[in-house]
């Protein structure tokens, strides 16, 4: 542990829910890790924007269902005044999922879907997604301030004129998990509708939030998007997001026959769905055809993935560190020396349209 490390102060943090119980058990469950502190507290977004601008936390925790100035109206007013990570927090129906995605579109860092009964929160449910998340959110401040100092330009993992892609993919699998629904709403919407390779993607979701973002995604992009279904025919063209809570793989029969295969095994995985397992599934099935994308997210959850499209000659491709919100699951990839190419996140639609051969039609 660096000295730097020892004496940096907690993150500090502002948390905002309507509600007292949760304002209360949030505080409790947030100071009882050293790392960080929580210097206040508000019950609705003018008194969030009061206490943000009197406090300047390092994190806010949003409610997003209050009274009078709403989560999402509160975040744009933050974004707009006092910009700075905000995480938000919300039970898992459909209209919360709805308004979370919208929330990320909007800037927030990320959000922990909070399990509520009649009289409890369900603590130890998002104690250590939420934590993470925060530190994350507070590491992610201080890089960016820390880029902000002018310096040498690192010099480039890509060369300026790459070279080409051997083989043509026939199958994408994109993994990715926090900081991945922002990135995704960014670089699909660029793919064309008459792309000639499917897309898999696992992205680390709660249970019931999969299907609102699938549909999010769908009215955004001119590719379907949809909700992956066990044994659906894989169509070229097409997005498939892997459902919450259980594994997404593939089985090739022919060279034009593929079906997805949801799947509970195995059930050890620290994440379901897997980046691993669908990565895996792929370049098992696909090999050299087989291009493997990892994005933004914490965690190691796609080395192993990344590793086996990379060993069967499939191409990797990276997101780079300045655009990634967390450079944790890219780095790990790009230090185990397993990507082809690394690149900015606003190059990653013009990377695949390059290694599929695209051509628009006439």
């Amino acid at each position: 542990m660096t000295q730097e490390t020892e004496t940096r102060p907690p993150v500090s943090i502002l948390v905002v829910d309507d509600s007292a119980f949760m304002r209360n058990a949030l505080s409790r469950m947030l100071n009882s890790d050293t790392g960080l502190r929580v210097v206040g507290t508000a019950g609705d977004g003018n008194e969030a924007l009061e206490k943000i601008s009197a406090l300047d936390p390092d994190v806010v925790t949003l409610d997003v269902e209050m009274p009078g100035l709403n989560g999402l109206e509160t975040l744009r007013r933050i974004m707009a005044q006092a910009a700075r990570p905000v995480i938000m927090v919300s039970s898992s129906t459909v209209e919360q999922a709805e308004v979370t995605f919208s929330a990320l579109g909007a800037g927030a860092f990320d959000y922990v879907p909070k399990q509520l009964s009649s009289t409890t929160l369900d603590i130890f449910h998002i104690r250590a997604d939420l934590i993470a998340k925060i530190k994350a959110a507070a590491q992610s401040r201080r890089s960016h301030k820390a880029n902000q100092i002018p310096r040498k330009p690192p010099r480039s993992v890509v060369s300026f004129e790459p070279e080409p892609v051997p083989v043509a993919p026939a199958i994408v699998a994109i993994g990715t998990s926090t900081g991945g629904p922002q990135a995704l709403q960014q670089i699909l919407p660029l793919l064309p509708a008459d792309l000639s390779v499917p897309i898999l993607i696992v992205q680390h979701l709660p249970a019931g939030f999969t299907a609102p973002f699938a549909q999010r995604l769908n009215t955004l992009c001119s590719a379907p998007v949809r909700e992956s279904t066990h044994h659906e025919t894989i169509q070229p063209g097409t997005v498939y997001i892997a459902p919450a809570g259980i594994h997404m793989t593939v089985q090739r029969s022919s060279d034009s026959h593929a079906v997805i295969c949801l799947t509970p095994q195995p059930e050890d995985q620290l994440h379901i769905p897997s980046i691993d397992i669908l990565m895996e599934s792929v370049a098992s099935e696909f090999r050299s055809l087989a291009m493997g994308i990892i994005l933004t997210g914490m965690g190691s959850d796609g080395v192993l993935g990344m590793t086996a499209i990379h060993r069967q000659g499939g191409f990797t491709l990276g997101q780079d560190e300045a655009s990634s919100l967390v450079y944790g699951i890219p780095r790990a990839c790009a230090e185990a020396g397993i990507l082809s190419r690394v690149v900015p996140l606003s190059e990653i639609p013009g990377q695949i349209l390059q290694a599929t051969q695209y051509r628009k039609r006439a």
